[in-house]
């Protein structure tokens, strides 16, 4: 597959409607297009070890875990992601056009200069190790599946996971819930290069996310089933045994858009 810096690119810039009877926002700044994509997600939040996060992080970076909200204590994100659609700035589909994925981000901040954002630190590819600053491992077993089941007015999702490679990682996720309407929302982040932080991608998100558990919100719990499990390669360092999961999130909606800094 072709690697996302040898890509021809492409500026974008995204304009919002100005709410009735209010002044216009600022639109976001112009960013050169690497790829977009549609995707499934399901998003496990997870404290653990400092010590050992710390140790994967580049000098002069820090954990940004918040303080509060529904990420309250959030060091490290599992995340299971099936990508559909993915194209280049010229919307044609890149490699097979289709991933599956478990990557590992965490937030991050620096200790000096105020630069805020995300780090991917490593995780599990189908079909593109060149991702994510080429952080992510080839996986050499990769399958999803999902069930869908609506009776006496309710919607049950069940969802399984499981992704393997090299050196034992290994990453899956078990989990069964019942579904709501979920909320709408967008964002911007800057994901850093762990290996070299001046290297910034910029992911630009519309989704929509159904916290179906969370430690410090406390919504209804809606998870009927769970297990995980996080082992070998870069996930054996930080799941020891003593993580925390704080929030269970499905996005079955997330359009994402990958880009770099207009110079």
């Amino acid at each position: 597959m072709k690697k996302l810096s040898a890509i021809l690119t492409t500026t974008i810039l995204l304009i919002a409607p100005a709410a009735f009877g209010q002044t216009p926002a600022a639109p976001p700044p112009p960013i050169n297009v690497l790829a977009q994509s549609s995707e499934y997600r399901f998003q496990l939040d997870f404290h653990v070890n400092d010590a050992a996060l710390a140790k994967m992080l580049p000098a002069g970076w820090i954990s940004g875990a918040a303080t509060q909200g529904p990420a309250k204590d959030a060091n490290m994100r599992l995340i299971f992601i099936d990508a559909g659609n993915i194209v280049g700035p010229d919307n044609k589909p890149l490699g097979k056009g289709t991933d599956l994925m478990a990557i590992l981000a965490a937030p991050v901040k620096q200790s000096e200069g105020g630069a805020v954002g995300q780090m991917i630190l490593g995780g599990l590819t189908q079909n593109d190790p060149q991702a994510a600053f080429g952080v992510l491992s080839q996986a050499s077993g990769a399958k999803v599946t999902r069930t869908i089941a609506t009776a006496n007015g309710a919607t049950m999702v069940t969802e399984d996971w499981d992704l393997s490679g090299a050196g034992g990682a290994h990453a899956a996720l078990h989990v069964k819930y019942t579904r709501l309407p979920a909320n709408k929302g967008a964002g911007s982040a800057n994901f850093y290069n762990p290996a070299d932080p001046k290297a910034v991608q910029i992911f630009r998100t519309e989704q929509v996310t159904d916290i179906t558990r969370n430690a410090t919100t406390n919504p209804p719990d809606r998870v009927a089933e769970f297990t995980y499990k996080a082992s070998g390669g870069k996930f054996a360092a930080l799941f020891d045994g003593s993580e925390k999961a704080l929030s269970w999130d499905s996005q079955p909606v997330y359009s994402r858009i990958v880009g770099t800094p207009v110079p």
